[in-house]
């Protein structure tokens, strides 16, 4: 049986309770692990309140997406695991349907779900990896198609690939993991499979960190950061690092500005682009 074989890993970070509860009332049917970046302990009496959660972990800081998706993985005992993000909607026969495809293709190291948005039009989950091309047209597929990339909010896979192709890499905090992955799953020859029968809606780059300025650093710090980093991973940084090493008077100046104007968001904003590029100049250094 199909849910013997597979458990489901959601990851948290101050996410809604209701968001959280649509998203478990389709997939009552497999082992479901939470680990909870934000440590909040009522949100978890919550959860197991009203669902039947087979291993629940609050770590007492936010380790990442990359650092909690391996402390996932060391916790799972079956053959398959599924990372799914919370905000993401997928039901007991649309998982189903993804392990069908993952043992139907002998060279599959990896499948995901064809997302639709909340009006049921296609929305974009397979594609090009980041340095071939844009990320924001949706693949009309009518069929199980192989894309150089899918996005790690659904993504189904055997325990033994994942561990064997090194897991994920922890520097990538929580963005360009999901590049970096099938970058690594290319590298070895293998394919990566959008399948059509599974469906899922999907809610698209929203960040759901409560505090304002909080949010504004996370978005830029862990994006420009990780955007260097991927592409020092791929000896294509260099271009991308001149860039912005011209722009870092101009980051500092606005800093200090909008800082003497209180435009606090503004501020944020800058130091976040700056910390981010002196991060990788001391990491390539």
């Amino acid at each position: 049986m199909v849910n013997k074989k597979l458990s489901i890993l959601i990851i948290l970070y101050e996410e809604n309770f209701e968001i959280i509860k649509k998203c478990l009332s389709q997939i009552n049917e497999f082992k479901i692990i939470i680990i909870d970046n934000a440590n909040d302990q009522s949100l978890k009496d919550k959860i197991i309140k009203n669902f039947k959660i087979y291993k629940y972990f609050l770590n007492k800081k936010n380790i990442g997406f990359s650092k909690a998706a391996n402390q996932g993985i060391s916790e799972c005992d079956t053959e398959y695991l599924f990372i799914l993000g919370a905000d993401c909607l997928i039901t007991n026969q649309d998982i189903e349907q993804l392990m069908f495809a993952k043992e139907k293709y002998n060279n599959c190291f990896l499948t995901s779900p064809t997302f639709y948005d909340s009006n049921g039009n296609f929305d974009y989950n397979g594609g090009p990896l980041y340095e071939e091309g844009s990320k924001n047209e949706p693949v009309k597929n009518s069929g199980d198609i192989c894309v150089n990339a899918v996005l790690t909010t659904a993504v189904l896979f055997k325990i033994k690939d994942i561990k064997e192709i090194g897991l994920f890499d922890e520097e990538f905090f929580l963005y360009f993991l999901d590049d970096d992955l099938c970058k690594r799953i290319k590298n070895i020859n293998k394919s990566i499979v959008q399948v059509f029968k599974a469906k899922a809606i999907h809610t698209h780059g929203q960040l759901k960190i409560k505090n304002k300025l909080k949010k504004i650093f996370f978005r830029n710090f862990y994006f420009d950061y990780e955007e260097l980093y991927y592409l020092y991973k791929n000896n294509l940084h260099q271009q991308k690092y001149n860039i912005v090493k011209k722009k870092i008077p101009k980051f500092i100046f606005k800093f200090f500005i909008n800082l003497l104007i209180i435009r606090f968001d503004k501020s944020i904003y800058y130091l976040s682009k700056l910390l981010a590029f002196y991060k990788f100049r001391n990491f390539i250094k």
